[in-house]
C-alpha cells in the first residue's frame, strides 16, 4: 500500500504546491491510490489549486502595482512595429 502523500500544512510556496499537486496528480492518474485516498487527494488538490490561484493573484496585482496599471506590448510586437517592415 503506498504511503498517504497528503498532507493538511499549506504549502511553503508556490512551487511546493504545484510540485505536491503534480505528484498528486500522477498518482491519481496511475491509479495507485485507493478509493479514500484518491477521495483525499482530490480535496487536497483542491486546497492547493486555490492556493495557488491566490499567490497568481498576489503576484499580478504586484505587477500592476510595478507596472503603475499600463499594459505594455510585447517586445516582440514593439520589435516587429518599429522594424521598418516595408517589403
Amino acid at each position: 500500500m503506498p504511503k498517504n502523500p497528503i498532507s493538511a500544512s499549506s504549502p511553503a510556496s508556490f512551487e511546493q504546491a504545484m510540485a505536491e499537486l503534480e505528484q498528486l496528480v500522477a498518482q491519481m492518474e496511475a491509479g495507485e491510490l485507493p478509493l479514500e485516498a484518491s477521495v483525499a487527494a482530490y480535496k487536497r488538490g483542491s486546497e492547493l489549486v486555490k492556493f495557488c490561484a491566490l499567490q497568481l493573484e498576489k503576484v499580478d496585482s504586484q505587477v500592476k502595482v510595478l507596472e503603475g496599471d499600463m499594459l505594455k506590448p510585447f517586445a516582440g510586437e514593439a520589435l516587429k512595429d518599429h522594424s521598418g517592415a516595408e517589403e
